[in-house]
């Protein structure tokens, strides 16, 4: 049978992996600590709740609803912007509702983009920043990201390397994987290059309200011209800690806006119209929840920080997201992201996400989501502690191979099913066994 190119493009999914190990290791009932993926598990705010209730017990509300979105939302999201941000938008031609970021973020690269058209995208990165120019048949082009780098050197060059030239860029701050932040000075350059080089921007605002320590995250579309050349994404998931309900918007300029609706309204018929009344009556009550969502998510960093360096793995305080970017430590580094996740996995039952999975850039680091509660947070850190790391070190020595045939093996596991993964770890053990008796 003919294979299907998109899905041919896809690159390998590096979380797997780390993923079938942890249910591998569940299905014989040890008990993991799961840092590995950002699904917030804190309950949604009770009134959003209850008013999802009623409305749902409406049979009105049970028909299809609008794929942009119901007016009262889209009026509701552009007085937050006005709110906070001192930011002016049209909810009509300036704001529409998506699925979710991810899925608006996907149609929106499949209404502008055209197989051959060159992207931009940091590396690391969130991987729909990415997938999504793939899967509409676009060329991806990395720019580099990360403590000691000029942003703007690496996107200049990846600009001027590229041809066709660069049709779009990515942005993401507060930034995941990385939990890198940035200021309004830096999106008005970004304005300032994008008009220059005549390319449109697509910012991710998923984490404008975790913040931390006094910082206060800008909106793109507060930089002067913003609209001219492009959109920010905006979603309750994190904010609201509504991830399962689906609700994000797009917003900005009215040309992009347009072409998602087009796009949406031969694809859906909207969110289930309880959700966005439900969503409409949780943006317009305030701060007061988001506030306090955002102080769990303080202390749950403040307790798994302190906990790691206390026991010598030192690790920088995000300013804001809800995720934690921790370098592997030194003598742990050379085995690579995938490597040590699996190893933390094995001999400290801790789940955690490879920083291969978000770009190559990223595989010295390891990224923790803030999603375990106090008790067993402080749980992943006892099984981390130092006589943890000697018992890594132990079973990385057993393992010892060289650096080239442990990134060989690291992209076998990549691509192989569990199958083909055990005869890797197979061929390893017996290369070690060579190696051991040389």
């Amino acid at each position: 049978m003919e294979e299907f190119s998109r899905i041919q493009r896809l690159p390998p999914y590096v979380f797997a992996v780390v993923g079938d190990l942890k249910m591998k290791l569940r299905r014989q009932n040890i008990d993991i600590v799961d840092f590995s993926m950002g699904n917030p598990d804190i309950p949604t705010p009770p009134h959003i709740v209850d008013k999802l209730v009623e409305a749902a017990q409406k049979p009105v509300n049970h028909r299809y609803s609008l794929s942009r979105g119901i007016p009262h939302l889209r009026d509701a999201v552009c007085e937050r912007y006005k709110r906070l941000y001192d930011v002016d938008l049209d909810p009509n031609t300036e704001a529409i509702v998506t699925m979710g970021s991810k899925e608006g973020l996907a149609h929106l690269s499949l209404a502008m983009l055209s197989p051959g058209d060159v992207v931009l995208a940091p590396d690391p990165t969130y991987p729909i920043h990415k997938y999504a120019p793939i899967i509409a048949g676009a060329d991806v082009r990395s720019v580099p990201i990360g403590p000691g780098r000029d942003f703007f050197e690496d996107l200049t060059a990846a600009t001027k390397q590229a041809w066709p030239r660069p049709k779009l860029l990515f942005l993401c701050y507060p930034h995941n994987p990385t939990t890198e932040v940035t200021d309004l000075a830096f999106f008005e350059k970004v304005v300032e290059f994008a008009k220059e080089n005549n390319i449109w921007v697509i910012h991710d605002l998923a984490y404008a309200d975790l913040v931390f320590d006094g910082y206060k995250a800008p909106s793109f579309l507060q930089a002067k011209g913003a609209k001219d050349v492009g959109v920010e994404f905006y979603t309750m998931s994190k904010s609201y800690s509504m991830p399962g309900w689906r609700v994000g918007f797009c917003l900005g300029n009215p040309k992009l806006i347009h072409a998602l609706s087009r796009i949406k309204s031969y694809l859906d018929y909207g969110i289930f119209q309880p959700i966005q009344i439900a969503a409409t009556v949780g943006m317009r009550s305030g701060d007061e929840e988001v506030t306090k969502i955002c102080d769990i998510y303080r202390q749950r960093r403040d307790w798994l920080i302190d906990g790691l360096n206390r026991i010598g793995w030192e690790v920088p305080a995000p300013k804001a997201t809800m995720f934690v970017w921790a370098r592997i430590p030194e003598e742990f580094r050379k085995m690579g992201s995938v490597e040590f996740s699996k190893l933390l996995l094995t001999e400290a039952q801790v789940a955690v996400s490879p920083g291969l999975g978000f770009g190559a850039y990223g595989d010295e680091y390891v990224r923790f989501a803030l999603i375990e509660n106090d008790h067993r947070t402080r749980q992943a850190v006892r099984n981390i502690r130092r006589d943890a790391m000697d018992k890594f070190k132990s079973a990385q020595k057993k393992s010892e191979i060289t650096e080239d045939e442990l990134h060989e093996g690291e992209d076998k596991m990549q691509k192989l099913t569990d199958k083909y993964v055990k005869e890797v770890d197979a061929m390893v053990a017996k290369k070690s066994k060579e190696l051991a008796e040389v």
